[in-house]
Formats: C-alpha cells, structure tokens, sequence
C-alpha cells in the first residue's frame, strides 16, 4: 500500500484534538453537551480522514486499485497503458482513460540544489520515484500473465459514505435538540 507518510501523522493529530475536545466538553459541561457538539467536531475529524488518510494506491497481483475521497477505482493490469507520475501517479487505460490518485506517491517539489555536489548525493532518488518504480515493475510482472478478462470497475467508498451521512444526521439532530434551529 502506497499512502503519504504525512497522511498517518494528520490523521494521529486530529484524532488527539478531537480527543481532547470532546474531553472537556465532557468535563466543563457534561456529556449531553458534549454529545450535541460531537458532530460538529467529528465532521472535521471525517474530513480529515476522507481527504488525507483514506486517499492510497494499493497493488497485487491482479491490479492496481486508487482509493479517492469517496471513490475507489479497480484497474486490471490487463487493461493498464501507462502508468506514469506528473504531479501525483497517474493510470491510463485502454479505455483510453487517466486515472489520478489522489494519495500514493506524489511528486513533490524539486529540491534546492546542494552547494556542493557528491557522488552520494547523486544517486539519492525521491521516494515517490522508488514507488513509481516498484508499481511499474508489479505492472510489468503480471502484464503478461494477467487475465484478459479484468475490467475497470468505479465504485463509492461506502464506509465513508455512510460514516458522512450519519455524522450529517447527527448534526441536523443536535441542531434541533439544543434549539439551533426553530
């Protein structure tokens, strides 16, 4: 699985805030207070992890699947073209289609250039080059044997669907519940 090292670190982060916030609310004013403004802080906690977390390139042995905010996308290698990095990994299909994928490997900015240069320093690559690297070998691997069969197939991320629309009804409820709306 190729997910951005800084991804884990948010999602530790704002799980400690939320952590803490709910936490007081818990304490100054109670559990029924803090239970009306759970939602509010948990729908950050949810953007948090559908838009930096979830986001991941993961490979096998019958494909490559990107996992978007909300959508997931399933493609054979049978029907890979390319697979390249512009500024984040980039699959193209025989459809002919571009998938990006939004977490995974991501070509960061170019570096500074050292003041001096070194024979170590020069064969040192980015991370997200080695990752590129690795995915188009298991591309290369099983171009030849995999299935011809296999497909593209888009479908939603239902976990976070459905984790997003009962932190919405939460809110509507504790709207109501505490008088915000009349």
């Amino acid at each position: 699985m190729f997910r951005a090292p800084s991804s884990v670190v948010g999602l530790v982060v704002a799980v400690a805030l939320a952590v803490v916030l709910l936490g007081d609310a818990a304490l100054r004013a109670g559990v029924g207070e803090m239970l009306l403004l759970a939602p509010w802080v948990l729908l950050a906690l949810w953007v948090v992890y559908a838009f930096l977390f979830a986001p991941h390139v993961r490979i096998d042995g019958e494909g490559i699947r990107i996992h978007n905010p909300l959508r997931v996308t399933a493609v054979a290698w049978a029907r890979v073209r390319d697979i390249d990095l512009q500024w984040q990994l980039r699959v193209t299909t025989d459809e002919p289609r571009v998938y990006k994928a939004f977490g995974g490997p991501v070509a960061g900015r170019p570096g500074r250039p050292p003041l001096r240069r070194d024979a170590e320093r020069d064969r040192r690559e980015p991370p997200a080059i080695r990752d590129l690297v690795v995915i188009q070998d298991a591309w290369e691997a099983a171009r030849d044997t995999a299935p011809a069969s296999g497909g593209v197939r888009r479908f939603w991320d239902i976990p976070s669907a459905v984790s997003l629309l009962v932190l919405i009804c939460w809110a509507i409820i504790a709207l109501f519940s505490s008088g915000g709306v009349r």
